[in-house]
């Protein structure tokens, strides 16, 4: 879950959604790894027309896929932003 300020609309906070612990931000910039979730939902859905979003801590986004009975697809990326 993230948290904007009102005026700068700057990032305030991160909580995890998992398991609600806040991650550190400084001056409206993530310091640390997080998952975003975002999915708008259609038709034939039971969520139809509504936007869902979430944000896991490291941490939590590990439990989540090794749940998964087929592994996520992980790619190698030569430079970061």
């Amino acid at each position: 879950m993230r948290e904007y300020g009102k005026e700068e609309k700057k990032l305030c906070a991160v909580i995890c959604n998992g398991c609600g612990r806040e991650l550190k931000v400084e001056e409206g910039v993530l310091k640390e790894g997080c998952f975003e979730g975002k999915q708008l939902f259609g038709y034939f859905s039971p969520w139809d027309g509504e936007c869902h979003s979430f944000d896991l801590c490291e941490e939590c986004y590990g439990k989540m896929i090794r749940k998964f009975r087929v592994p996520v697809k992980i790619e190698e990326n030569a430079e970061l932003l």
